[in-house]
């Protein structure tokens, strides 16, 4: 049952409180820089003074949305342009900042309040992501004409993960394609075409299973990288060389259906890669089978991902321009931070 009001305050309004002579506003939590940063705001001697007061405060907050009625607009315009994997995660990540932030009017918006809600938050990179999703709505509501600056943008510095530092070595390499199969054809042979194929282009896994027959043509390899397929749309032609010709063959020469429109296919002669949910489950199980079998049959003690072959490509070309174009990035820096990874090499002094 709710807590029965003093007698003083029967008949006012929600959360007003009449003390000392004067009538106050408890400000629900969270809303406190409309009310000049008080968790007590007065309104008044008189109740007309008191009802003007609060008319006032009101009316000025209600000019804008809700961030909850900025979520929900953003939900329906921006995340399903996304790709699927990651619109799924933006609909998990834009329920918790609802719960949290959804009732706030957009401004003001103190850039404490990313702070505190990172540190309450014990799965860190979740609320990151988070954050990351409500600076990226705030963009919007600028673009909407419902904010005239980005409240946070450039006031907060999260401190984010460390890159990954695994480095694959040359000798890795050579363990894993000299991995034994017994059959002409199945998944440790596939695998291991795969991997030669990254490390010519550099090439994501996504990118990699949706290559079709149809893309390896006389001037090279046709790729629209997906990342960037709804925005630039820029496509990579990687031209042919002896060693490309040659990882295409072997890749062919593995197939399980040699009909099938995908250069990479399971024994239905369908894509691995399910455009719907962004998922490849069937690739994913036999990268893991392959890389039980490299760690128990190999040399290699430490375990290494697709992603980590494609900082290979990176770290072992020639410039950072080099890197930076095979691996289609459109900023240098994220290639020097994330796929750089061998130690620069530094001469001592004289």
């Amino acid at each position: 049952m709710p807590k029965i009001r003093n007698a003083e305050n029967r008949g006012l309004p929600a959360r007003w409180q009449y003390i000392h002579g004067a009538y106050y506003y408890r400000v629900p939590i969270g809303l406190e820089a409309l009310w000049d940063n008080k968790t007590r705001y007065r309104l008044g001697k008189s109740l007309p003074e008191a009802y003007k007061a609060f008319a006032e405060r009101v009316e000025a907050s209600e000019e804008l949305p809700t961030i909850g009625a900025l979520l929900d607009r953003y939900l329906i315009q921006v995340v399903p342009l996304k790709a699927p994997k990651t619109r799924s995660a933006n609909r998990v990540f834009i329920v918790k900042l609802r719960s949290v932030f959804g009732h706030m009017p957009l401004l003001p918006f103190p850039p404490k309040l990313i702070y505190q809600y990172v540190e309450k938050r014990s799965a860190k990179t979740s609320a990151r992501r988070e954050i990351e999703i409500l600076s990226h709505a705030y963009t919007k509501a600028v673009e909407w004409g419902y904010v005239d600056r980005h409240p946070f943008k450039g006031e907060v510095r999260l401190k984010g993960e460390k890159p990954r530092t695994r480095y694959v070595e040359d000798w890795e390499v050579l363990e894993c394609l000299a991995l034994p199969c017994v059959r002409k054809k199945g998944s440790v042979l596939i695998i291991q075409a795969s991997i030669r194929l990254k490390l010519l282009t550099g090439l994501r896994r996504g990118d990699l299973l949706r290559i079709k027959m149809s893309d390896i043509r006389e001037d090279g390899i046709h790729v629209t990288p997906h990342k960037t397929a709804s925005t630039s749309g820029k496509s990579v032609i990687y031209e042919w060389s002896e060693s490309l010709r040659q990882a295409i063959e072997i890749v062919k020469s593995v197939r399980p259906v040699h009909i099938s429109p995908w250069l990479f296919c399971n024994k239905f002669g369908e894509s691995y890669l399910n455009e719907e949910t962004g998922e490849a489950h069937g690739w994913d199980s036999m990268w893991a089978r392959f890389m039980t079998r490299v760690l128990s049959e190999t040399k290699i003690t430490v375990r290494f991902t697709e992603h980590d072959l494609r900082a290979k490509v990176g770290s072992d070309a020639e410039s950072l321009e080099r890197a930076k174009a095979l691996l289609t990035h459109v900023d240098a820096r994220t290639t020097q931070a994330i796929y750089r990874r061998k130690p620069e090499r530094v001469r001592p002094a004289k």
